[in-house]
């Protein structure tokens, strides 16, 4: 499954946008409420819809959390604006026939009750296909009957930290490693100086190293989330054909390791890997400049505001420093304007 674009009415904050997508790696970058987790949410709302137990708008609902579940809230609060659709398209690599899934509501549309259309033929065509979202925040720390308590509505959590959690539970790998699957765990390891362990009676998780083991909420947030990707390429749920949704991977992490991170992106693309990733981060995104191959799929989008309407425009480019509004490279040059001034 290839998510090849997204157009967006009245939804949120965008009030008319279609987005078209790269193969391989999406970096998506803008200011703060340009909605970069509104975009990876819906798309990873999509594709976790291709499971027949599971409907569009409702997950849309769960990840966006929006008061009283009611979808009519997301709609963009401007005047004259009573509804809302979200279309996304997609296909098989090596097919040129796309499936279209479509959601449409408005200001008396009830809980999630959404119109949906092409629901069948988009769960036929990509029944299986796995898709996982890491949030900014590392939540495996927080696993003991955090599901329990949520459903009980004692915590509230959308279903973007919930969904982590499970996949990080189930071991869906057949048989040995690949050579290339091998690798990429060593290298995270040497990071994490440790294995990702699931003990499933007292439902936590640790990190564990020869004979011992480690706490998860003992350990850095950058370490638990690295861990965190070694368990998910370990565990097959980042294989070939699925979808990773990555909001903010630099967010608490040794800038060190970005470089790392990168490459480890770069390499699951390489796999059939599709990978969207929001980030404010210049050397997270230059380093993708720097590391990619010619055989590498890599796509830049800016999110940003008019100055004169306040609307979301968009652009995309191969590369990062051809992006027309880069607020990350602005805050750099400020940066380096001001040192050199020192």
């Amino acid at each position: 499954m290839i998510i090849k674009k997204i157009k967006f009415e009245n939804y949120t904050v965008f009030e008319n946008i279609s987005i078209e997508f790269g193969t391989g790696i999406n970096v998506i970058i803008g200011e703060n409420g340009t909605g970069k987790t509104h975009l990876l949410k819906a798309l990873y709302s999509a594709c976790q819809s291709v499971d027949p137990k599971i409907s569009f708008p409702h997950k849309l609902v769960l990840t966006m959390l929006p008061d009283d579940y009611k979808i009519s809230r997301l709609i963009t609060r401007r005047q004259g604006n009573h509804s809302a659709m979200i279309r996304i398209t997609a296909g098989e690599k090596e097919s040129s026939q796309d499936r279209v899934l479509t959601a449409s509501f408005h200001g008396k549309t009830k809980k999630w009750e959404a119109e949906v259309t092409g629901e069948s033929g988009w769960e036929d065509s990509f029944s299986g296909v796995s898709s996982i979202f890491i949030p900014a925040k590392e939540i495996l720390s927080h696993s003991y009957n955090l599901s329990a308590a949520t459903e009980k509505n004692n915590v509230r959590f959308d279903d973007t930290y919930l969904d982590i959690i499970n996949a990080a539970k189930i071991d869906i790998s057949v048989g040995r490693n690949n050579t290339t699957k091998e690798a990429m765990l060593k290298r995270i390891q040497e990071m994490t100086h440790g294995t990702v362990w699931y003990d499933e009676k007292r439902d936590e998780f640790y990190l564990k190293s020869g004979n011992s083991k480690q706490e998860f909420n003992l350990i850095a947030e950058g370490i638990r989330k690295m861990a965190l990707l070694w368990q998910l390429v370990k565990n097959g749920t980042l294989e070939n054909g699925s979808i990773l949704f990555w909001d903010e991977p630099e967010a608490n992490i040794n800038p060190t390791y970005l470089s790392i991170i990168v490459e480890m992106l770069l390499e699951l693309q390489r796999r059939g890997v599709q990978v969207f990733i929001s980030t404010h981060d210049y050397m997270i995104a230059s380093y993708f400049e720097v590391k990619k191959s010619l055989e590498d799929s890599i796509v830049f989008h800016s999110l940003s505001r008019n100055g004169n309407d306040n609307n979301i425009q968009y652009e995309k480019t191969d590369r990062f420093a051809d992006l027309k509004n880069n607020p990350i490279i602005t805050a750099f040059n400020k940066l380096l304007d001001e040192i050199y001034d020192l």
